[in-house]
This record gives C-alpha cells, sequence and structure tokens, in this order.
C-alpha cells in the first residue's frame, strides 16, 4: 500500500457515519488500516456501517445526538480506551432545512441548525483536542459546505451555522498549529447525500436546476468528495492548516 494512503495504526472518530460521506470514509479509511469510532442517531444506518467494514473488528459503534456534548466527549473516551489514542477526527454530521428565504427563517430552524452544525463541531473538538494534544499529533477535519464560504438563496440558517463551522476551523487552526494538530474544512457544492432529502431540494428538477450552477454542469459524487477528504487526512498532508477546501466543480472559479 503507498504509505501516503496508509492509515494503519490510525484511529479515526467519524460523526453522522451512518450514510453519507462519513459511510463512504469510513469503508475507505478502514480497508486502509484505520481503528473507527463510528456515531450517529441513526442506530440501524450505523450498524449497517459497521458491517460492511472490510475490517469491522477495527471498529466501534455509539448511537448518540452530536448536539449533546456528552457524545462527543463519550466519542473520544471510546477511541482513546479501546485503541490507546486518538490521530483523526471527522466532524462530519449535520443537518440542512428546507428551503426559506431569509424573512422565513424561524426560530425552531435555527435552533436545530445551530445545535447539530455548530454545536456538533465545536463539542468534538472541545474534547478530540485535548486527546491529540496527550499524543502530540492530530488531524481534525469539519465538513462545512460551500454555503460555508458564500450565500446560498432560502438556505439562511444553513448558511449562518456552516459559515460558523468556517469560522470555528480557522480558529483552532491556528490556536493548535504549534501543537502539530492540523485543523481543516472542506466546503462540498451540492452532492446526493441524505441531508439533501428536505423540501426544495429533494426533486430530480430541483437538483438539475442546481446542477446548472457549477461549470461541470452536474452535483458532486460523493465518493468525489470523501476522495478529496481522503488526501487531506493522508499521513503525507503536514502542512496543511486553517484551509476551507471548495469541493465544487468550479463554482467559487466564476
Amino acid at each position: 500500500m503507498d504509505s501516503l494512503l496508509d492509515f494503519s495504526n490510525k484511529t479515526a472518530i467519524i460523526t453522522g457515519a451512518a450514510n453519507g460521506f462519513g459511510k463512504k470514509l469510513a469503508l475507505e479509511l478502514n480497508k486502509r488500516g484505520c481503528n473507527l469510532v463510528l456515531s450517529d442517531i441513526n442506530k440501524e444506518g450505523l450498524e449497517e456501517t459497521k458491517s460492511s467494514l472490510p475490517f469491522p473488528d477495527k471498529a466501534y459503534i455509539l448511537v448518540g445526538d452530536v448536539a449533546d456534548e456528552m457524545n462527543s466527549k463519550s466519542l473520544v473516551e471510546l477511541a482513546v480506551s479501546q485503541f490507546g489514542s486518538l490521530d483523526i477526527a471527522v466532524n462530519n454530521a449535520g443537518i440542512a432545512h428546507e428551503m426559506a428565504a431569509t424573512h422565513e427563517l424561524t426560530e425552531a430552524i435555527f435552533d436545530s441548525q445551530f445545535a447539530v452544525n455548530v454545536k456538533g463541531v465545536a463539542f468534538g473538538m472541545k474534547y478530540q483536542i485535548p486527546a491529540m494534544l496527550k499524543s502530540g499529533h492530530g488531524h481534525v477535519l469539519n465538513i462545512s459546505s460551500l454555503a460555508g464560504l458564500g450565500g446560498a438563496p432560502k438556505a439562511g440558517a444553513y448558511v449562518a451555522a456552516k459559515h460558523a463551522v468556517t469560522g470555528l476551523t480557522k480558529t483552532a487552526a491556528v490556536e493548535y498549529a504549534r501543537h502539530n494538530i492540523q485543523v481543516n474544512a472542506v466546503c462540498p457544492f451540492f452532492s446526493p447525500t441524505n441531508i439533501m432529502n428536505v423540501e426544495g431540494l429533494n426533486t430530480e428538477e430541483a437538483r438539475a436546476m442546481l446542477a446548472k450552477g457549477s461549470p461541470m454542469k452536474r452535483l458532486g459524487d460523493p465518493q468525489e468528495m470523501v476522495n478529496v477528504m481522503l488526501l487531506l487526512l493522508s499521513p503525507g498532508n503536514t502542512y496543511m492548516n486553517g484551509q476551507t477546501i471548495a469541493i465544487d466543480g468550479g463554482v467559487t472559479a466564476w
């Protein structure tokens, strides 16, 4: 195996691992030797992810809500108790909201967006980083969105939450760089995973319209997004820090 993609003896936490990016990344890391601690609120989907792994004996699962601070604490404790240390943390769990103009957004929408999309990342890093400080290294990868770099009509609360993820990423990157801990984020364009199963995004017509917004004239395939995540987490990527990488088919190049 190419040493740049060899994750043997590494341990990773991945939230939102029952489907989408989280499940695919778990498969990619595990087949390259990585120990895993996987989390999701979806028990059945989480169990399916584990059973589909090439080396399921190298994985533990914990059902829980990333909006609950104690879930993040428990994940790190599980990783350290079972594998001795924590090398990688991928704060992937997230939710979207149904399309609504700014003046139509409700308190409930904002509360749910910040509970999952922001607290999930903030609480994740709160416990992941101390474990990495003890081992003297680590890489945190936060899953933001292209909506974390610019505006997105009728997705204002989601945009606000993902901008917060971008800000948290850059702040932590500066704070812990001297301790050999890298903190980066990816900002994908629309990709057909479960997060798009909300009103306004869940029809073929809507997705075809969104695809026109990319110079490549298509949505991003989930595997394409995960391939970039894998490269960012590679043992060979030792100097990239505080970056928010757009995976967008060229949208930000317009």
